[in-house]
């Protein structure tokens, strides 16, 4: 398990994320996609703080801090048989609730912001902020994506605008209530994105309820996420 050991081949051996992270900390994202098999392994490092790198029979200890992150409803998911209710136990000794972006309407452009001056700097343009329009527009999106859907749009803006404004043609972020009537002018990847966008706004951005109403795993969800930067 590459996440706890490490994996030795001829050449060179690679040192797993327990390992790298001894005496500090490690974050694990999206914890509700890890496999039964690899829940097991690490709740035996959580409990015990022990591993063994791959193909060594050498138990070494573990002192790392852990922190991980899900959209998903971990009771849900316990419930549902797809994660252990003992490393939910484990796992959740100090809980942070984030609220959906949506509900932290002061924040949208604060973070907006943000990335306007990080994506600017790296495309290397001189931009001074968001037309009115764009601030509106950013301000009523539901961002079922949350705060990786903005970071794509902001960066989209970033690429479209030509002056030193970003404005609203170059979000890209259609209103929700045309879109309805609008399917049959769309293209197949635009009504994807659009059913998965509504999908994400009726379970609150739970992923795992959302693939099921969709009749997607949650890893081919995951996969359109990143490709329609949802």
């Amino acid at each position: 398990m590459d996440c706890i050991g490490t994996i030795t081949d001829a050449k060179s051996d690679r040192v797993g994320r327990f390992e790298l992270a001894e005496g500090g900390t490690l974050f694990l994202d999206e914890i509700a996609n890890m496999p039964l098999s690899l829940q097991a392994k690490l709740l035996r490092v959580l409990e015990l703080g022990e591993y063994e790198r791959v193909g060594s029979s050498k138990t070494r200890k573990a002192d790392v801090r852990i922190f991980s992150a899900t959209n998903a409803d971990l009771n849900e998911e316990v419930r549902a048989g797809r994660f252990r209710q003992d490393l939910l136990y484990r796992l959740n000794t100090i809980e942070i609730h984030l609220p959906p972006l949506r509900d932290r309407g002061s924040d949208i452009q604060l973070l907006a912001e943000h990335f306007l001056r990080q994506h600017a700097a790296r495309y290397r343009k001189r931009l001074n902020g968001f037309d009115s329009t764009a601030h509106e527009m950013l301000r009523t999106h539901r961002w079922p994506g949350n705060v990786r859907e903005l970071d794509h749009v902001i960066e989209r803006g970033v690429l479209m605008a030509e002056g030193d404004i970003v404005r609203s043609n170059h979000l890209w972020l259609k209103a929700e209530h045309a879109a309805d009537s609008r399917l049959e002018d769309m293209s197949l990847e635009e009504v994807e994105s659009f059913l998965i966008r509504k999908a994400l706004t009726r379970f609150d951005g739970n992923v795992s309820r959302a693939a099921d109403a969709l009749g997607l795993s949650r890893s081919a969800l995951y996969r359109r996420l990143q490709r329609y930067g949802l």
